[in-house]
């Protein structure tokens, strides 16, 4: 039986690419809308692990991620810690251009690894969103041209998205490092 893994976010999230880096064999995603609801499934049963960024080599402490597991105190443990190589993309809807573009929906510190690229095109507006795959799939129900998202190849795949530029973010040895818990029972 394939273990059930809780993460933040929706499908096509970076925490997913770290549960197919965990399990090659497979296990099944649990998405979760946060870091609190992820950590309450393992405590509660309704997963047996949950994946948790804690980490990034460009914006260093997951800070909300590393609260919540504070919060979860001795009633979680950490079982293994994996670093996830990091390389975000700016997705639209197809057909969309950079020059289209003015909003662009991702998880804040998603969007932190970006300010270079941000900085270099002053008429995207960066706009947080609760996690980047949900950024993508937000662009991809809106088809709305001039708003974009930046995310993972994983979830343009998933919602139907072009990539507009690959590697968008400051460092290209980007990494997260994510925690591996499961309940202390």
């Amino acid at each position: 039986m394939k273990p059930r893994v809780a993460f933040q976010g929706e499908l096509g999230a970076f925490s997913e690419l770290a549960i197919r880096q965990q399990w090659p064999d497979g296990a099944v995603p649990v998405p979760c809308r946060t870091f609190p609801d992820a950590i309450a499934a393992v405590r509660q049963g309704d997963a047996d692990y949950a994946v948790i960024p804690v980490e990034n080599a460009i914006v260093g402490a997951v800070k909300l991620a590393l609260d919540a597991l504070r919060d979860a105190g001795s009633e979680v443990v950490e079982r293994s810690e994996l670093r996830v190589p990091i390389h975000l993309c700016l997705l639209a809807p197809r057909g969309a251009s950079l020059a289209e573009l003015r909003n662009v929906h991702s998880h804040g510190v998603a969007l932190a690894q970006c300010r270079i690229f941000f900085a270099r095109h002053g008429w995207l507006n960066p706009a947080p969103h609760d996690d980047t795959a949900g950024a993508a799939r937000m662009v991809a129900e809106r088809g709305d041209r001039t708003v974009g998202a930046v995310a993972g190849e994983m979830a343009a795949v998933r919602y139907d998205l072009e990539i507009i530029a690959r590697h968008i973010e400051d460092v290209p040895a980007n990494w997260t490092r994510f925690l591996v818990i499961s309940a202390s029972s």
